[in-house]
């Protein structure tokens, strides 16, 4: 039995405005309705693999539980990282959670945001290097290149070999020039790096103890001392801040002397830019990538994005521009810059733009909510609460609310008053008030919020009570 790791982590930046450092790119249907996670998980879920585990940041692990019932999924335990140390301390702490139960068993690290169109054909590869992972082996996944690709790592192996044949790792390449790529694209004996690893528990732990000591100590201590929190795994957070930040490639792979690759050539993308994400949609006898409400005259090569409901985007005589349309940002570029983007996420940043980190919808473990309109004294939003979900009971002591229910039925709570508020009906909650609202029902339950008062920010909460167990200082 296998037992895929997923790395839920990083914040997309390349895939700004659609991906946000609140909401990364792993998490959004790019390609089809399905999330990049959602996908990498259905991917994992099959004959011979066990329950996936995560690792990801306390800000999206209700969102990890929500798209994992989503699809039908059920993890076999979800790890939550008190910071971000990079990979090596999360695979570390994942392989120490399985070898409670599983010491020998067999462990498939995989990143979360990749695109594989070919699940059977990426299992089957699997499935090649279970042997050499057995006998000991770290196994990885090269993806068989296509052009001579300077955004990625490289793997040089120790001869050609065939489709989801294991051969011997020589060595890992850094990301190179263009000249370098060109070359090693010729030789034939070289992959892609994925990031993809398959190894037997006490392979990978002998492998740290020998070549990453210093993290043993203090990752060891993190799982030691974890706690419990509604079914999530809390890392202890000072013993897992005095692990070195640092990925697996450099804390391990690049220095590991039982290397072993399986070529896969079945079709594969990380998703790292714009312009593969117009590839990867499926581009006209024109070259343009149409998505969502958007309209191409007389265009060439062009991505075109609306990923806002009602927003038209269109565009004329354009030759290799990428444009994505959101509600609340557009991103504009030239198609040869597309790994640029993160420097529009970077400016946004020291002009203190929120749309530089913050998804025009914000997440909570009880649904979610966007703002329609914000101005001096007053904000509208639109508030999606799950069935049988809950909002914590609390106070404001800077505004007052008005809830109209739209679909749905809900329960409110004002100061002692407990009453339910079906469509077309509202309830006013004066400032200071101690109020909840929860969803009874079996759908969604949607309800327009009119704020009014002198301080309208998401910190103006005083919790009293909450279901997901939240401290004072969290939002909603």
């Amino acid at each position: 039995m296998i037992t895929p790791l997923l790395l839920v982590g990083g914040s997309g930046t390349r895939l700004w405005p659609l991906s946000r450092k609140s909401y990364p790119k792993q998490f959004v249907p790019l390609i089809g309705e399905e999330s990049l996670f959602q996908g990498s998980a259905k991917r994992l879920s099959a004959d011979g693999f066990a329950a996936p585990v995560v690792i990801t940041g306390s800000d999206y692990r209700f969102i990890v539980t929500e798209q994992l019932a989503a699809v039908g999924i059920d993890p076999g335990a979800i790890l939550i990282e008190p910071e971000a140390r990079n990979t090596a301390p999360a695979v570390l702490a994942a392989a120490l959670h399985i070898a409670t139960t599983d010491p020998d068993g067999l462990m498939l690290v995989a990143p979360s945001d990749h695109v594989v169109p070919n699940p059977a054909a990426f299992r089957a590869a699997v499935a090649a290097g279970v042997p050499a992972a057995e006998a000991g082996q770290i196994v990885t996944f090269g993806i068989r290149p296509t052009h001579a690709e300077t955004g990625y790592g490289w793997l040089e192996l120790s001869a050609a070999a065939a489709e989801g044949e294991p051969v011997a790792l020589k060595r890992f390449v850094e990301k190179p020039n263009r000249e370098k790529a060109e070359a090693m694209l010729s030789a034939g004996s070289y992959l892609w790096n994925a990031g993809i690893f398959l190894f037997k528990v006490s392979t990978i732990l002998d492998a740290f103890q020998a070549l990453a000591p210093d993290l043993m100590e203090p990752v060891t201590r993190a799982v030691a001392d974890a706690k419990s929190d509604l079914g999530f795994l809390r890392l202890d957070p000072a013993a897992f801040a005095r692990a070195p930040s640092i990925s697996i490639d450099y804390a391990v792979m690049e220095r590991a002397s039982n290397l072993t690759a399986v070529p896969f050539g079945a079709g594969w993308s990380d998703l790292g830019g714009w312009d593969m994400v117009a590839k990867e949609m499926g581009p006209d006898a024109r070259g343009n990538s149409l998505g969502g409400e958007a309209t191409a005259i007389d265009c060439d090569g062009t991505l075109l994005r609306s990923d806002s409901d009602g927003l038209q985007l269109v565009g004329i005589g354009l030759k290799d521009v990428i444009a994505v349309a959101m509600n609340d940002a557009v991103l504009v570029a030239d198609k040869s810059r597309a790994q640029d983007v993160k420097l529009a996420v970077e400016a946004l940043k020291k002009k203190g733009a929120r749309q530089a980190e913050t998804f025009p919808r914000d997440h909570r473990p009880w649904g979610w909510f966007e703002t329609l309109a914000l101005a001096d004294r007053f904000q509208v939003k639109r508030i999606v609460v799950h069935p049988g979900a809950a909002l914590s009971l609390q106070s404001h002591v800077h505004r007052s609310e008005h809830w109209i229910v739209v679909s749905g039925t809900a329960r409110v709570t004002v100061n002692d008053d407990v009453r339910l508020v079906t469509e077309n009906q509202s309830v006013y909650i004066p400032l200071g008030a101690i109020h909840r609202m929860e969803n009874p029902g079996k759908v969604p339950m949607v309800l327009i919020e009119v704020q009014t008062g002198a301080y309208l920010g998401e910190d103006d909460i005083i919790r009293y009570e909450d279901i997901y167990s939240r401290g004072q200082g969290a939002k909603g």
